[in-house]
């Protein structure tokens, strides 16, 4: 007796730069088939064609394109997303820490369990060891009761404001500008956005956000503030025996910030940290890029990192505030760190290092004592992951070098191509002035005067298929007076191959040699992946 059942269909997965996976899948037809009676009968129905899926070895290369120039321009190329690219997750070493944690009762019960609110003991025992090997020449100390694990930097930066703001209480938010303006909406969540005019701009100069400017501006506003406000505001919410509201909050990107990659210097840091106590703020820096620096020095093969202490690490050191309740140590200042950047976005794991008070009172959001610790599984395998030596080994040995590599070439590509005859520069090749080091995943421009950045990134994208980022998307929203960036594009080096990043510099060139000469050109029409530009993580 024969039976009649249909062959599966065979799938191969085909990146598109800038896009979402697109799939190109063949169906085979239906066919009449013996009936299976073992898996060996079933295997020998398995077309030969249907090659097991390898991920491709090069995601984009220039030499290799064989397609018409037009067709070139219709492949998107993306220089806005602040992803890693596809080559740089650690798949493999990740399934056999996971592997690790599955097989063994004794850690795979309690992390598919709920965890204790401040997070997975044994990952934040050894992330206090980690944290303290690479802050060792800034003098940081090990403790694990100063660290709490979070579901990544924007969650935790979410949570901070949940616990530690109240908007009868927290006057204003002062970000630096350039701004990662995804932290704005998050502020926005918390009643301390541009709705509720609590957002201001404190506008970076050539060594970072500036201090001096930032305790000018917050002595003013709470000199105008309390002459208009004779009366305290109440709290609208409690905060417990275990936590406190904040006056004011200050947000940056310390190390190789987004997007001007700048560093703040170790004095600058220490300043700050003075000026949050004395105006009771909290600092809340992103502190996602510090192990992804590099020598900028292109024959120099040593490891070169700017190794500052966290401002958590200064404001620590300095004890008790006189703005900290009886017998409570708060501090100033907190570290938001995050794994997105070192092992891949979708683990949503990150940390919080800041004083024990704070990260207890953090642990005790709502949200984490009803849910328990934020990624308590991912936690388990990130631990493995850990101390197996992966975690140390990948950043070193692929995404560091990777990085500087495509930093290099996107820099030298940028000067090649729209340096000296167009006066395109790159605002900063160095993370801190007088350091051979960068670090991150961005490029900051500033084109020459009468070039709109804005007009730049849509013609990119109409005339090249090339996504670029205008420095209007980095102004504080609410208070872009205070700092504009209409000269400004930030290039991301993190996702795209290197051909590609070539590739787009040089489509850049046209779009702006073409402005600078007064023409227009036409669409090349719809780009592959077109319409996928999400903005998140980036």
């Amino acid at each position: 007796m024969r039976s009649c059942i249909p062959v599966f269909t065979f799938c191969c997965y085909k990146p598109v730069l800038g896009s979402s996976s697109s799939f190109v899948c063949r169906l085979n037809a239906l066919v009449s088939l013996p009936r299976i009676t073992s898996p060996a009968s079933f295997s020998s129905l398995v077309p030969a064609s249907s090659a097991p899926f390898t991920f491709p070895t090069t995601r984009y290369s220039i030499h290799e394109q064989q397609a018409s120039t037009s067709a070139k321009k219709n492949t998107l190329i993306n220089l806005l997303r602040g992803w890693p690219s596809p080559h740089l997750l650690p798949s493999e070493l990740l399934r056999q820490a996971a592997n690790r944690a599955l097989s063994d009762p004794n850690i795979f019960v309690p992390g598919l369990q709920y965890g204790p609110d401040p997070g997975y003991q044994p990952l934040r025992e050894e992330l206090a060891r980690w944290l303290a090997r690479s802050y060792s020449s800034s003098g940081s100390a090990s403790d694990p009761e100063e660290i709490c694990i979070t579901g990544g930097a924007s969650q935790s930066l979410a949570a901070i404001l949940a616990s530690f703001t109240d908007p009868g209480v927290t006057r204003a938010v002062w970000a630096a500008a350039p701004c990662y303006y995804l932290a704005c909406p998050i502020f926005e969540d918390a009643g301390l956005g541009a709705g509720a005019g609590r957002l201001r701009a404190v506008k970076e100069d050539g060594e970072g956000v500036d201090v001096t400017l930032l305790e000018k501006m917050l002595g003013e506003f709470d000199r105008d503030y309390d002459s208009q406000n004779t009366r305290a505001k109440e709290e609208v919410k409690d905060p417990g025996p275990a936590r406190k509201h904040y006056r004011h909050v200050i947000y940056l990107v310390t190390t190789c910030s987004n997007p001007s990659g700048k560093t703040l210097s170790l004095e600058r840091r220490r300043r700050l940290v003075q000026i949050a106590r004395k105006f009771d703020a909290l600092v809340i820096s992103d502190d996602v890029y510090d192990f992804l620096q590099w020598s900028t020095v292109p024959s120099s093969t040593q490891e070169q990192r700017l190794v500052l202490p966290r401002l958590s690490d200064i404001d620590i050191a300095l004890g008790e505030s006189r703005w900290d309740p009886l017998r409570k140590r708060f501090g100033h200042a907190v570290s938001n760190g995050s794994f997105s950047k070192l092992i891949g976005p979708g683990v949503r794991t990150g940390w919080v290092h800041a004083s024990r008070d704070f990260v207890y009172g953090l642990s005790q959001t709502g949200q984490t004592r009803s849910g328990g610790a934020a990624s308590q599984l991912t936690a388990a395998v990130i631990h493995q992951f850990m101390i197996s030596g992966w975690l140390d080994e990948h950043i070193v040995k692929t995404v560091r070098p990777a990085l500087q590599r495509r930093h290099r070439l996107i820099v030298d590509t940028v000067k090649k191509e729209m340096g000296a005859d167009m006066g395109v520069k790159v605002v900063a090749e160095t993370s801190e002035q007088g350091k051979e080091v960068f670090g991150g995943y961005f490029v900051w421009l500033e084109l020459p005067e009468g070039v709109d950045a804005r007009e730049v990134a849509k013609r990119a994208k109409e005339e090249e298929s090339l996504v670029v980022a205008e420095g209007q998307l980095f102004e504080v929203a609410g208070d872009e007076e205070k700092a504009r960036f209409p000269r400004n594009l930030r290039l991301s080096f993190s996702w795209e191959e290197e051909g590609a990043l070539r590739e787009g510099v040089e489509r850049l060139g046209r779009v702006v040699r073409s402005i600078l000469e007064g023409g227009a050109r036409e669409s090349v029409g719809r780009a592959q992946g077109e319409g996928d530009f999400a903005l998140t993580g980036i």
